[in-house]
């Protein structure tokens, strides 16, 4: 084998009568596999040229038999519309996006920085509140907060780490720059998808990954058990350790299911589980009760114990906040973490990394405008057209105005809503999201993209070697979102120095 090329494989020519890669054009966007037409980048050269030899015919054929085994695999999200849950299959495009193993190696230092920053924050805010007393962030922003749970005031979890496992969704803007969009830090969803999407590659790909050095990503359950392991309070082999779902009709429930069943532990509804004078925690099985030592809990806070937060909640267990509170149960994230998962409080997080960590944000933010400010607020107002006002609270895409492609009549209803709640509402520029090679009917088209990797935080960090990548699948559009029509990628993060 030649060293030379197996370090810098070839440049393939893309350009060719009828060749669709040829005619590839991502335009203004910058573009994760495609330089320019006919170029495509280092770390994605033997892929495309891989891609370039095979017959639209053929890639079509490899589609449609990663669309089968997705079905056939049962691999589903739930969409709530209009009243109703419907099942859908993933959406899948197998053409992959590619990042450098260099790069990424930047990216998870930055990501690193950032959730032990959001941890100290939090565990600060819980306790002596030391950067609301020294006005790096207004304390009003968090006591008026409704993630803000007074509840959890003392309350120390293992390691002081409140939120252990984190979604922080990335994106590219079309000067190469990648920005943190946001942090997801209280029932971070798709790392199941990410790892059926490299499942689902392998099978109908299987050349490209004996001729490229992907980083694995196979090893995230084992590593999510270890993490949920070291927080348990009782310091035994093999803690008791449990997934803590809604129910079937959560729209993330196969994700439940997937997890608990890659992890080798029990899925539990919250009827499942008792909480005994004792303040210890049970699981009911035909054997009889078992201690339970830590929860995953898919659960939001308000629905995790009827005692304590919503009591018409059927989905918590009576008495589980307090087992908590007392060291007796771990539970992953932990109650309250959503303080630190605002959109508001996000635009602050330069200034919680520097002020915990005395260091600069390794990841920018997209520069941000949190409304309450005034100043914030006129200018937001005054550029409705060229802004994504995105409410505090809300996932999914949901209750968000992409501007440029917004009505008159929806500028001016969030124009309302702003000025009537300026600290539920911020708002950013729209960015021009970078695209990857997507396969749109017969064709090769330039689609927007995101990426979420995800980290667990316990004793010691672990960080995905790439994430879930979502793709606006629509032609223009910038949501990525499953439930506003979104799709997704396989990720590959690819060691371009290997020999």
């Amino acid at each position: 084998m030649n060293n030379k090329n197996a370090v810098n494989p070839p440049k393939p020519s893309l350009k060719g009568s009828g060749d669709v890669w040829g005619a590839y054009d991502p335009g203004q966007f910058y573009d994760e596999l495609i330089r320019n037409p006919g170029s495509a980048r280092v770390c994605a050269r033997r892929a495309v040229d891989y891609f370039q030899k095979m017959s639209m015919q053929r890639l079509i054929s490899r589609q449609k038999a990663a669309d089968l085994a997705i079905l056939e695999m049962g691999i589903t999200f739930t969409v709530y519309n209009e009243g109703e849950n419907i099942d859908r299959a993933w959406p899948m495009d197998i053409i992959p996006r590619i990042i450098p193993l260099s790069e990424w190696r930047t990216l998870s230092d930055g990501l690193q920085q950032r959730l032990t920053a959001l941890n100290l924050f939090i565990d600060d805010i819980y306790h002596k509140q030391q950067i609301l007393k020294d006005k790096v962030v207004p304390a009003e922003l968090i006591l008026n907060s409704p993630e803000y749970l007074k509840e959890c005031r003392n309350v120390s979890p293992p390691f002081g780490v409140w939120a252990n496992i984190c979604g922080t969704d990335l994106v590219r803007d079309n000067d190469s720059t990648v920005y943190v969009l946001e942090d997801n830090l209280r029932v971070p969803s798709g790392v199941s998808y990410m790892l059926e999407n490299r499942a689902i590659s392998k099978r109908v790909l299987p050349q490209l990954f004996k001729n490229n050095d992907i980083q694995p990503v196979d090893d995230y359950p084992s590593q999510l058990f270890d993490m949920l392991a070291s927080l348990s309070p009782r310091k035994i082999e093999r803690p008791e350790i449990v997934v803590l779902t809604p129910g079937i009709y959560n729209s993330a429930y196969f994700e439940h299911a997937y997890l608990a069943q890659r992890m080798g532990v029990e899925l539990v509804e919250g009827s499942d589980l008792l909480v005994d004078s004792n303040d210890i925690v049970y699981m009911k099985t035909i054997g009889g009760l078992e201690r339970v030592d830590v929860i995953y809990r898919r659960i939001n806070d308000s629905f995790l114990d009827p005692e304590v937060f919503r009591k018409d909640s059927a989905l918590g267990t009576p008495g589980l906040f307090r087992a908590w509170a007392r060291g007796n149960v771990a539970l992953a994230n932990a109650p309250g973490a959503g303080v630190a998962d605002d959109k508001v409080i996000y635009t602050y997080l330069p200034a919680i990394i520097k002020y915990y960590l005395d260091q600069d944000p390794k990841i920018a933010n997209v520069p941000s405008y949190p409304c309450v400010d005034d100043q914030c607020r006129k200018h937001v107002l005054a550029n409705l057209d060229s802004m994504v006002v995105k409410p505090a609270n809300e996932s999914g895409g949901y209750g968000m105005m992409i501007g440029p492609a917004a009505s008159n009549k929806e500028r001016e209803e969030f124009r309302a809503l702003i000025q009537k709640n300026p600290r539920n509402y911020m708002a950013q520029p729209a960015l021009s999201l970078s695209t990857a090679p997507t396969l749109c009917g017969e064709t090769i088209k330039p689609r927007h993209l995101d990426l979420r990797p995800f980290i667990l935080h316990g004793e010691t960090q672990y960080i995905t070697a790439g994430g879930l990548t979502r793709v606006a699948l629509r032609e223009g559009s910038l949501v990525v979102n499953s439930s506003q029509g979104g799709g997704s990628k396989d990720t590959w993060v690819v060691d371009t120095e290997a020999s």
